[in-house]
């Protein structure tokens, strides 16, 4: 029987840096820190990777994980920091927030990079951001 969402994952060429902007922009925090070397016959079969090599951090934020990958093998692919959300794949990571306008001028200031300003959506307001990687982080503001 499945009894919901536990985490979503996403992987970076900088663990390091996505640790900075995800703990000490966003505020999560580190639940466990894990990885393993190349030649792990599991990992190998867990991930269909072969020779794979990684070091990961699961995050909490609230009531909801965020698992963080740094692989060393194979060597993955460049992303595409500006990939659009209507590509295939995880569209976005959502962020409930109390006051939207305020943590878009923080995370704004900070560096963080917003489609646009604070949207009225339904009674509340939202807006698209860009992690360092060019992950898009919604912020929802729900009234």
């Amino acid at each position: 029987m499945l009894q919901g969402f536990h985490h979503a994952a996403i992987s970076t060429p900088d663990l390091e840096r996505a640790l900075r902007f995800y703990k000490g922009l966003l505020g999560c925090e580190t639940v466990r820190e894990f990885g393993w070397p190349a030649g792990i016959a599991a990992a190998d079969a867990l991930t269909g990777l072969k020779d794979s090599a990684a070091r990961a951090v699961l995050l909490k934020l609230g009531d909801s994980f965020l698992e963080i990958f740094e692989f060393s093998s194979p060597k993955p692919q460049p992303g595409d920091p500006d990939r659009p959300a209507c590509d295939h794949g995880i569209t976005h990571i959502c962020l409930a927030v109390k006051d939207c306008q305020y943590e878009y001028q923080r995370l704004q200031a900070a560096g963080m990079r917003f489609h646009a300003p604070p949207q009225a959506q339904d009674g509340g307001f939202v807006c698209y951001g860009r992690d360092p990687d060019g992950n898009i982080i919604e912020l929802l503001e729900l009234v």
